[in-house]
């Protein structure tokens, strides 16, 4: 060990401190779930986390078009899922489940793989039609998204009872509705509402972009720390486009929901996660509500 590895780990300590016993939420992307190296070294850190006293839920979302060469229909940047993809994302669901967990077993944790089904954690309804501009015909037309659901109502009493036992719930966003149907729900949207009612401290989306970027993707662009306020701005002047919009858009509403500190960072980075949340520079994104907040986290 030299002393650039001592500085560290001086620098890591009151965060240690400050978060043993809190509970993180981390959304894990399609495209990082797919990579067994990645994932690998994903599950190596988490494990570090969860042992310095940390109670970690992972949402996962699906990679249907590169596992199974289906390419799931999209308009307007909304997914529309029928009944044929839904088979498919009910199958690719269970494997990626499987896969998660047992690399998380590898590492020393106890992981309980979920869906939004099991204990009625996510009740949801089926998205009704409407009318969308779609830019491929250069005008609006009626938008059935299938079996898409919309959040209706979270029950996290399961996630606390895991959680308080040491076991690492791993969700899947697959839900359903009383009368039993499966729906298929944006997993960023259903790892905010999982922090929200968790009262997580933090919030943790892993994509393949390095964060918020102003001018992707230009990574010297890379905003470190930065309020809702901003965050708001930059998406009505159109400075972020296409998926990040509906990212940033949940992470601005876990942060309304009451969640102290929220981030995004590259999962792919085998560094990112750790110097995120335990140096002073970080590696990603965190947002806050307010300048007073970011001062707070970073003292």
């Amino acid at each position: 060990m030299n002393g650039s590895d001592v500085k560290l780990l001086r620098q890591a300590l009151p965060y240690v401190r400050k978060f043993k016993d809190g509970v993180f939420v981390i959304k894990c992307g399609g495209e990082i779930a797919r990579d067994p190296d990645v994932l690998d070294l994903l599950a190596r850190d988490i494990s570090l986390i969860a042992h310095m006293g940390v109670r970690i839920v992972l949402v996962h979302a699906d990679e249907l078009s590169v596992r199974l060469g289906h390419q799931p229909e999209k308009v307007a940047g909304r997914r529309v899922t029928d009944g044929p993809t839904l088979e498919v994302a009910k199958m690719v669901f269970s494997q990626i489940n499987l896969d998660i967990l047992a690399v998380l077993r590898r590492h020393g944790l106890r992981p309980v793989g979920l869906s939004g089904v099991d204990g009625g954690i996510v009740h949801a309804v089926k998205r009704p039609a409407s009318r969308l501009h779609d830019p491929e015909i250069g005008g609006e037309r009626e938008v059935d998204f299938g079996f898409v659901g919309d959040i209706v109502s979270v029950d996290v009493g399961l996630l606390r009872h895991l959680v308080s036992g040491g076991y690492m719930p791993v969700v899947s966003s697959l839900c359903s509705d009383d009368a039993g149907t499966i729906l298929n729900i944006n997993a960023d949207t259903i790892a905010m509402s999982i922090a929200v009612h968790l009262q997580a401290h933090k919030l943790i989306m892993l994509t393949d972009a390095p964060g918020l970027m102003v001018s992707p993707p230009d990574r010297s662009s890379l905003i470190s720390q930065v309020t809702v306020s901003r965050c708001e701005e930059l998406i009505h002047s159109g400075a972020v486009k296409g998926g990040m919009v509906a990212k940033l858009e949940a992470l601005i509403a876990a942060v309304r929901g009451g969640v102290p500190r929220v981030h995004i960072l590259d999962g792919k980075n085998s560094d990112s996660l750790l110097m995120e949340l335990f140096t002073q520079s970080g590696a990603g994104t965190m947002i806050t509500a307010n300048e007073e907040e970011a001062r707070e986290a970073s003292a």
